[in-house]
């Protein structure tokens, strides 16, 4: 007899993410989310990452050290890194995980996946499905679904 498989749907972006599970009726339903403390922040209230700069005795002229960062950008790959923490954290739960995201976000959550939880990954979509409502996401994930 067929054991029914466990698949955890992580639905992320670089600010916001949900994990969405079947229920026994095979209805997608959430079941946990969670934002980026940085998701709305303005970059000046992220800091400063201006470059430092030199100069030279006998110039007027200042020299950068270091190029510019963007700061939200950053706060993302920091999000998507957090995003993987949570799914280590779930590892024992879980039979298989498929990661919906776009492609960026979703390289960086299955790189910072724990070796035994990587595993588990069947498949990764490559999409920003973050504010498509859970009844209608089946027909994205249908196909894992099976």
């Amino acid at each position: 007899m067929l054991r029914k498989q466990n698949i955890l749907f992580v639905i992320a972006d670089g600010e916001h993410a949900r994990f969405v599970q079947a229920d026994h009726n095979r209805a997608l339903h959430s079941i946990a989310s969670f934002d980026s403390a940085a998701a709305h922040k303005q970059s000046s209230d992220l800091g400063d990452d201006a470059p430092g700069a030199s100069f030279h005795s006998d110039a007027i002229a200042h020299h950068a050290l270091a190029p510019r960062h963007d700061l939200h950008t950053l706060e993302k790959q920091k999000f998507a890194r957090l995003v993987a923490a949570q799914i280590n954290a779930r590892q024992t739960m879980d039979d298989a995980l498929v990661v919906v995201a776009p492609a960026r976000t979703s390289a960086i959550i299955t790189q910072n996946l724990a070796p035994a939880v990587g595993c588990r990954v069947i498949g990764v979509l490559d999409k920003d499905l973050v504010k498509v409502p859970d009844h209608e996401l089946k027909e994205h994930v249908g196909r894992w679904m099976w």
